[in-house]
């Protein structure tokens, strides 16, 4: 399978090697055609607003919103969730708008409140994973049509809709693939 990680900035490295670990291909994905060869894509953590605005300076806004929201399945984590977000806490700009959520920025805090823990989560491993948050951000709300995958202390740092996965934690900056296997086994359109 070929998976592409938008690779301006954040977690790139991290994720393509996981990729590539588990028997799949990795492309970084920097501009629209890119996007052809590609089978699912990860958006990865980093600064959202640093990745938002790039995306709109090389013009690949717009064909990869097209892309989602035809079904590609595509993965946020940190910054990839606010990117996919319908709306944003305290924030009139959005990115994607590709998923139905609302986030909150920064919602466990700055760089030194960066924390790790582990958890189960049934769908992903019958193991608790480990899950690693840095200056993440939260799901305040959520449609209908929103799965939550996983909570920490009362707020929503998993969720999928349709084609669309979203972490507030990391998994990429862990020794377990077990996220990234259940994202990539999920059948194209359907996660």
């Amino acid at each position: 399978m070929k998976v592409g990680v938008l690779s301006f900035q954040g977690g790139v490295i991290e994720h393509l090697n996981h990729i590539k670990l588990l028997g799949h291909i990795g492309i970084e994905v920097k501009k629209e055609e890119d996007l052809n060869d590609i089978e699912a894509i990860i958006l990865p953590g980093g600064e959202s607003t640093t990745i938002g605005k790039l995306l709109k300076v090389t013009g690949l806004i717009t064909p990869l919103k097209k892309k989602i929201k035809s079904g590609l399945p595509t993965w946020g984590t940190c910054a990839g969730m606010i990117l996919l977000a319908n709306e944003i806490e305290a924030q009139e700009e959005k990115y994607l708008e590709a998923m139905d959520i609302k986030v909150e920025r920064n919602g466990f805090g700055t760089q030194i409140d960066s924390f790790k823990i582990r958890k189960g989560i049934k769908e992903v491993s019958d193991k608790n994973v480990e899950l690693v948050f840095i200056r993440a951000p939260y799901i305040t709300e959520v449609k209908e049509t929103v799965e939550i995958l996983c909570e920490v202390d009362n707020k929503i740092v998993a969720a999928k809709q349709k084609n669309i996965i979203v972490t507030a934690f990391h998994p990429e900056l862990t020794d377990d693939l077990s996220f990234l296997s259940y994202f990539l086994k999920s059948t194209p359109g359907e996660i």
